[in-house]
């Protein structure tokens, strides 16, 4: 019998009682300066458990102190190289975007489930759809309530780090203001603006107000303004955001970060190079959303080897693996909210797992050469196959 595009031919090995095992690979991330892991030893055992198989890449978890011993003591097979996990597994558990290399070795007949930004990647967008491969997206899967569950917990670390970067970046030795954020009794406090009030945003406005800074949030929910309102007790700042509002508060920064989130697509450009030149010499910017293609008109992708770069005297970090300065904390708060759906997508295989789970199924990215997701296809310029349309196709 032919076999459709996209069927997973190792998938299915019956572990008795009618259930199948999968075979799961977690190779090494080889993005510059990421150390976090797609799977812990505690989640190997997990999945060890249910009856699968886990084929680890030698040091994939040294960077978060996690050796190939506490995987085998898990139960995993570690194995000499990326090339043996990805020839080896039936699906790739990561958590950066794939790097070219690797997405030449994706099969047509593999699962990848990782972090995607497919918007601002064409390039791997075309990799992935000329693959074959069926690839999920953690930043896409959604809840009940409409959040987005796995990209929650590194909205929680980007935030928090926003306003430890951009608070190192103001100093004078870094190219910054020489602003301390909190002051000092008989000095102002350092004004940050936040441009965005979701996730990201509220845990930058925490450790601001932590440190003592002056807070507004801009944002265009007003119900959302008013919880930010109820959270802290008027200690925040909060400005409907405006074109006007931004020109306003914007050169006034010391700090701004930009928070800015439209699931799966494209970040809008919401600060202009003028309002950038209009800044204090020495102000910092810091673009969360830059793994979306950023909300500054300034920005551009960095790196954690040289995460800064100056466009018109303000001090850019622009980063796109930010939860990856802090790898063991960042890997475990992720793997907490990833587990339960790896585990469904091995017990149920990935058809089924998507099939009962629509929030799981709007993860669905790409699949058999075609792009899944709408505002991905938008964007990019790609025909949209829906999820539903793709399932009932596989």
């Amino acid at each position: 019998m032919a076999l459709k595009r996209g069927y997973c031919v190792h998938v299915f090995r019956d572990r008795g009682h009618g259930r199948k095992t999968m075979k799961i690979g977690v190779p090494k991330e080889i993005k510059t300066l990421e150390f976090r892991v797609g799977l812990t030893p505690a989640g190997v055992r997990e999945v060890v458990h249910d009856g699968h198989e886990v084929f680890v890449e030698t040091n994939a978890g040294i960077g978060i102190g996690m050796f190939d011993a506490d995987y085998e003591k898990a139960g995993a097979t570690v194995l000499p190289s990326a090339e043996e996990v990805f020839a080896t597994a039936d699906m790739i558990v990561k958590v950066k975007e794939p790097q070219p290399v690797e997405c030449a070795m994706l099969r047509e007949d593999q699962v990848l489930f990782t972090y995607l930004h497919l918007a601002a990647d064409p390039e791997q967008t075309q990799a992935l759809v000329d693959s074959g491969t069926t690839a999920i997206a953690y930043e896409t899967v959604t809840a009940d309530d409409g959040s987005l569950p796995l990209l929650t917990p590194m909205s929680e670390v980007a935030g928090r780090l926003s306003i430890q970067s951009g608070a190192f970046a103001l100093q004078k030795a870094n190219g910054g203001r020489g602003v301390l954020l909190g002051g000092v009794p008989g000095v102002k406090p350092g004004k940050v603006i936040i441009i965005g009030g979701g996730v990201s945003g509220s845990n930058a406005a925490d450790m601001a107000i932590g440190l003592g800074a002056e807070v507004t949030i801009l944002d265009r929910s007003l119900p959302r303004l008013r919880e930010i309102d109820d959270i802290w007790g008027g200690r925040i700042h909060t400005v409907y955001s405006t074109k006007h509002a931004i020109d306003e508060l914007v050169p006034e920064a010391d700090l701004v970060v930009g928070a800015v989130l439209i699931a799966g697509a494209a970040a809008p450009k919401l600060v202009s190079a003028q309002n950038v030149k209009d800044m204090h010499t020495g102000a910092v910017l810091v673009d969360i959303s830059i793994d979306q293609g950023g909300c500054f008109e300034t920005s551009r992708p960095t790196t954690h080897a040289e995460p800064t770069y100056v466009v018109h005297d303000s001090v850019h970090y622009c980063v796109t693996n930010m939860p990856g300065a802090v790898p063991r904390t960042s890997t475990f708060a992720l793997t907490n909210a990833t587990l339960p759906f790896v585990k469904d997508l091995a017990n149920l295989g990935w058809r089924d797992a998507l099939r009962r789970d629509p929030h799981l199924a709007n993860g669905l990215n790409v699949h058999a050469g075609h792009v899944n997701h709408e505002a991905v296809a938008h964007d990019l310029g790609y025909e949209y196959l829906s999820a539903d349309d793709a399932l009932k196709a596989a």
